[in-house]
């Protein structure tokens, strides 16, 4: 890891590109003494923010910056880390990047290559790195919230309980496969095993039930906007997003695919869907649209069946997910019981529609953010439990099939944790991640 040529140091801009007040260029691996001393004059003080001019290779000044220095492994990689916080020119950035890679040993970093260099050096777990991933998206309150969880270790604290009890439960049929014959071996091992596995077992579908939620708050609630032909839904979905997303038209059949657009609603990420009307169509192409439609709706976490007061009360229902609307409620016409008026042009009601969405997708959710957020999580949590059942239901006595069950059930919960098999993961992540992270 020492040797420039063979692990280079690093270097990007690790703040916004564009201009700015302060831009921060940072700098990680074995040449980032060598490259203070060269730029900034030398070492400031371990974590102590330093002013210092910044001169080329000729003695030119480049920009005055604050300069910090993490040494090796105090820092976000685990490896010598310096940041160069400048003015956030473009010509400033330009030219520092060219000195610093110009330094023999150094060369700009590749998305995510700070992060990935942080796990390999043991600081953060995979399901950390997802977690600071999803942070640095996360557009709502929640996401924050469930993300920021994530990066400082709930799923790596949860992983190293759950394979703790279940290596206290191999240890005990261990000594029972071993010792049996011995004197000092004491009680029915292979019964306080399967107790164990069967406490740990429980924790793990837990989990696994929060797993919708965490996905859900990861990519946004599902609310579809539903109804016939001209019950305004294009219309109620540019009024919620506050722009014209969706085309309005008198004719009927003017929308026949899905439209999506994203919202926050009080911190909530939610994909709001606008659809086809529903009605029998002998048009190929707006019949397929019905067709979507349907299936959305049969999939959504909360359907809006939309109806125009001057039409007939002919809503959808959507297994107790469906919240009726009447739309265009600024004209005349009849208003049945648990129909939510509202009107576009007036606004009137549109406060009391964001108020009922975020309460019925608030009872969807738990107080604590959600374990498991994706589906990698979803399916190696699935195979501990498939194996902890088999243990459980079938293998009491039997300690040598029971502790195998166990050993596939812990190798799994290491895969959640990227500490085995998980190059094709790594790849895909990190290659998401914006250079300077």
């Amino acid at each position: 890891m020492s040797e420039p040529d063979s692990y280079p140091t690093i270097v990007a801009l690790s703040s916004g590109a564009g201009r700015a007040g302060v831009a921060v260029v940072r700098v990680s691996g074995a040449r980032v003494r060598f490259a203070l001393e060269t730029i900034a004059g030398g070492l400031p003080e371990p974590r102590q923010a330093v002013l210092r001019r910044l001169r080329d290779e000729a003695g030119e000044v480049i920009d005055s910056a604050l300069v910090l220095y993490f040494p090796s492994p105090a820092s976000f990689t685990g490896e010598d880390v310096a940041e160069f916080h400048v003015h956030g020119s473009r010509a400033v950035l330009a030219r520092l990047l060219a000195v610093l890679c110009a330094l023999p040993g150094l060369r700009l970093a590749e998305p995510g290559e700070f992060t990935r260099r942080a796990f390999e050096a043991g600081k953060l777990d995979l399901a950390a790195v997802e977690g600071l991933a999803d942070l640095i998206d996360s557009d709502t309150e929640w996401q924050r919230r469930q993300a920021l969880r994530q990066m400082e270790g709930a799923l790596g604290d949860s992983v190293a309980r759950w394979r703790s009890g279940l290596i206290e439960s191999m240890a005990l049929l261990a000594a029972e496969i071993d010792f049996s014959d011995e004197g000092d071996v004491a009680g029915p091992l292979v019964e306080q095993a399967v107790a164990g596995v069967a406490a740990v077992l429980l924790e793990l579908r837990a989990a696994l039930g929060g797993f919708a939620m965490g996905e859900r708050v990861r990519e946004g609630f599902v609310v579809v906007l539903a109804g016939p032909p001209n019950a305004g839904k294009s219309s109620l979905m540019n009024a919620l997003a506050r722009r014209d997303v969706a085309i309005v038209s008198p004719i009927a059949g003017t929308t026949r695919d899905a439209i999506e657009v994203q919202l926050d609603l009080a911190g909530m990420p939610v994909l709001l869907v606008d659809t086809a009307g529903l009605r029998d169509s002998a048009d190929a192409i707006e019949a397929e649209g019905v067709r979507r439609a349907r299936t959305l709706v049969a999939r959504a976490d909360l359907v809006l069946s939309l109806r125009a007061i001057d039409s007939e009360p002919d809503r959808i229902h959507h297994d107790g997910h469906s919240l009726a609307i009447v739309t265009k409620a600024d004209l005349p016409g009849p208003q049945l019981q648990g129909e939510l008026p509202i009107s576009v042009v007036s606004g009137d009601g549109l406060d009391a529609l964001l108020t009922a969405i975020v309460a019925r997708l608030s009872a969807l959710t738990q107080a604590e953010p959600a374990l498991l957020t994706r589906e990698r999580h979803r399916l190696a949590v699935t195979q501990a439990i498939t194996q902890l059942e088999r243990a459980v239901q079938s293998r009491h006595g039997q300690a040598e099939l029971l502790a195998e069950d166990i050993r596939v059930a812990v190798l799994a919960l290491e895969r959640l944790l990227g500490r085995i098999d998980v190059e094709d993961v790594l790849d895909q992540l990190f290659s998401g991640f914006c250079i300077g992270k």
